[in-house]
């Protein structure tokens, strides 16, 4: 026992003590779960997340401690042609009067009519904490549609910051709900597929699940080394899914293959845990180098996803390799109950009279053209790949603006008619001054200044009639100021304005203040630096994936050449899909198709997220098919013999991770949200082709013509036989319990 790997003897164990790991588990994640929540969650503030100018304007402005109370307004247009002023103002009125008696309603401004006469604007400032108005924000929404009630002629609504994100609130998240309803019977549909035995199916969605809450408890936990971001849980969950479900499907599925050769249940599990356990923990630990990558891009959104995704593949491949084998070992042939006859007859694992597994009929067809013409398969293959990579020269980075969330909520259909009327309330650059107090007057002077200049600019929106909206701190050290451009935040002369702001009207305004410290931040500000941002620090981030991953398929194969080609095979499916991204995304040709309207952009996070989790989650395919033909090699096989046997025996279980994978990721592409749409058909796309194409076409061709030589290595890198026993016969070959080296 003590010469057996680590992941045998830890099945052993479990299998031996099924209740004791049951309970151990179950212990585990209850102490994590309930932890996590009794700690607490350390949410990340907006200093943490500040990036480039943009985010020093930020601090500048925090540092002010202004009273920034949430502001709504009632919008007052026509139904059609032109608007009655004296009608819009005695429904203005009745607004006022209304809302005044409203709870929550600190004051109600003047009505502010638009320079066109298109729209009358009633300002409402709302008491209490900012951050929560969008939950207290109802009341006023109610008296805004009595208002309408009673001024059928004119078109009165309600629009601000608090609506709009309760009702993005309300869309978002019966989006999320649905997609999280959806996904769970979608991933045990395809298991049931892949399995034909409803227990078999539930074991893999059962481990994935406590994974999840162990992972989310221990990340609140973390939180307080790494502070959270609303967007660590949902990736917890996704990521945490993929994997669970495809470590334990990778170990599952082999002790069926050794149940089916006649082996006994603890057999099987010390088998399933020597081959499937091992390229389980490469994988794992392949995944978890990818995702430690983040924590390069110096960026606390990244960092917190990096410390959620390392923490759930870390537990479940803890699970895989201790709960698993308990559960198998107690269920025994119960794991194969109830079954479905028509699926389980498909799918059931079933052996010839010698004991091996009876020979697929699909893929020797498919692979038939990878093992006799390799090079004419390789050069086709890459070719097509490559041509799908080369859109993604073209990319470009931008965040989602105000103009890219959905427009199916009458909130952000007033918005538009809001801008329209009022383009100062559009999308604002926000110049932030810190100066010594007894400076204050000469900066307001010179933002009045600003204001003035960039008001006769065409790429600027108009000076309101009430003159610059100077703001100043209560200690006089820090003033603000909005400069409204007339254009979309994605919008190339909305970037011009940035540039022309941070370039020449700012510094020539402000320079040779004393003391003075300033920064333009605002939604372009933000769009523009992070996607810098990442432009710089992607490279240090594939870098650092690349090499460490290099080193671990080195060690885990002793070969140079086998490390070499998983990276370029898995640059080359990161590049395709980076390509369909840009193909789909940036262009319009897709919009009807897939519900969207092109930003002509990709969303500035994605691209360094879709690489660690496309490279973190290949290599479990990878790993799993690689050992498998490493497996035909140690068995006397030759290269092309044992590529064909590790690409069939692996086919069904990778297949069916690659649809578990897809067809969870593309629910995400179902909803609202531009980003989450581009996250889920990159994702998508970029398993399918990983699984399909660079699995099953060109990794068979490459290995095939490569030979022998796929196993090379330096002489210090080569595993050294062990002596047999003196007094002992050689031990007779078992191909099937030899480890990867």
């Amino acid at each position: 026992m003590g010469a057996r790997p680590v992941t045998v003897r830890m099945a052993r164990w479990s299998a031996e003590h099924p209740w004791r790991a049951i309970a151990l588990w179950a212990v585990f994640v209850a102490v994590c779960f309930v932890g996590g929540n009794a700690v607490g969650l350390n949410e990340a503030t907006n200093n943490d997340q500040a990036i480039g100018e943009a985010g020093r304007a930020g601090v500048i402005v925090d540092s002010g401690a202004f009273d920034d109370p949430a502001v709504e307004n009632v919008l007052i247009t026509a139904r059609d042609g032109s608007l009655d002023l004296v009608a819009a103002k005695t429904a203005a009125d009745d607004a006022a009067a209304r809302l005044r008696t409203v709870p929550g309603v600190a004051g109600v401004g003047q009505p502010v009519t638009a320079r066109d006469a298109s729209a009358v604007l009633l300002p409402i400032t709302m008491s209490g904490d900012p951050g929560t108005a969008s939950d207290r924000v109802q009341p006023l929404r109610d008296a805004t549609a009595t208002v309408q009630g009673a001024h059928p002629g004119l078109r009165v609504e309600q629009v601000g910051g608090p609506s709009i994100n309760q009702a993005l609130d309300d869309t978002l998240g019966k989006d999320f709900k649905r997609a999280e309803l959806l996904s769970l019977p979608v991933t045990l549909a395809i298991l049931i597929i892949a399995f034909g035995a409803l227990i078999a199916a539930s074991v893999p969605v059962l481990l994935a699940l406590s994974s999840v809450a162990a992972a989310m408890g221990l990340s609140t936990l973390a939180s307080h080394l790494v502070p959270a971001t609303d967007t660590t849980a949902p990736v917890i969950l996704l990521i945490g899914m993929a994997v669970g479900v495809d470590y334990s499907l990778f170990y599952i599925r082999r002790e069926r293959e050794e149940r089916a050769k006649g082996r006994s249940g603890l057999d099987a599990v010390e088998i399933a845990a020597e081959t499937s356990g091992h390229a389980v923990v490469v994988s794992g630990f392949a995944v978890i180098i990818s995702m430690a990558g983040l924590l390069l891009a110096g960026d606390v959104v990244f960092s917190s996803l990096a410390v959620g995704s390392i923490l759930v593949v870390a537990v479940a491949v803890t699970g895989s390799l201790t709960v698993l084998p308990a559960l198998l070992a107690r269920l025994g042939r119960w794991v194969d109950r109830p079954r479905v006859p028509l699926l389980w007859r498909l799918t059931a694992p079933r052996a010839d009279r010698n004991g091996a597994p009876r020979a697929p009929r699909l893929w020797p067809a498919v692979l038939r053209p990878a093992l006799r013409a390799p090079v004419a398969t390789l050069v086709i293959s890459v070719g097509l790949l490559l041509a799908l990579a080369a859109p993604a020269l073209g990319m470009k980075l931008k965040f989602p603006g105000m103009e890219d969330l959905p427009r199916t909520t009458p909130a952000m259909q007033a918005y538009d008619r809001l801008t329209a009327a009022f383009p100062s309330t559009g999308t604002n650059h926000v110049v932030a001054v810190r100066a010594p107090a007894e400076q204050a007057d000469r900066v307001h002077a010179a933002l009045a200044g600003l204001a003035g200049r960039a008001a006769g600019d065409p790429l600027f929106a108009p000076a309101e009639a009430d003159g610059p909206k100077i703001e100043v701190s209560a200690d006089r050290r820090v003033s603000v100021l909005d400069v409204a451009t007339p254009y979309a935040s994605r919008d190339d002369r909305s970037v011009q304005s940035l540039e022309k702001l941070r370039d020449d009207l700012v510094p020539a305004e402000l320079r040779g203040i004393p003391g003075i410290e300033y920064a333009v931040g605002g939604s372009v500000a933000d769009s523009e630096d992070y996607a810098q941002h990442i432009k710089s620090k992607l490279p240090l981030v594939i870098g650092f994936v690349l090499v460490l991953t290099f080193l671990v398929m080195v060690f885990t194969f002793r070969s140079v050449v086998v490390a070499a080609s998983s990276i370029l095979l898995n640059l080359l499916s990161a590049g395709a899909a980076y390509g369909l991204v840009v193909l789909v995304f940036q262009g319009e040709w897709a919009e009807g198709l897939l519900g969207f309207t092109s930003m002509g952009a990709i969303v500035s996070w994605l691209p360094l997220f879709l690489f660690v989790v496309l490279f973190g989650l290949s290599m479990d395919y990878h790993v799993f098919v690689v050992s498998r033909i490493r497996e035909g090699v140690l068995a006397g096989m030759s290269t092309r013999d044992a590529v064909s046997y590790g690409i069939t025996s692996s086919a069904g279980v990778v297949t069916s991770a690659a649809i578990v994978m897809v067809g969870v990721f593309s629910i995400f592409a179902t909803l609202s949200t531009i980003d989450m749409k581009q996250l889920g058909i990159g994702l998508a796309a970029a398993i399918l082709l990983d699984a399909t194409i660079i699995r099953a076409v060109v990794l068979p061709a490459l290995m095939t013509m490569l030979g022998d030589a796929n196993w090379w290595a330096p002489r210090f890198l080569r595993p050294r036989p062990k002596p047999a026993p003196a007094d002992a016969d050689p031990p007779a070959a078992a191909p099937e319990l030899v480890a990867v080296p």
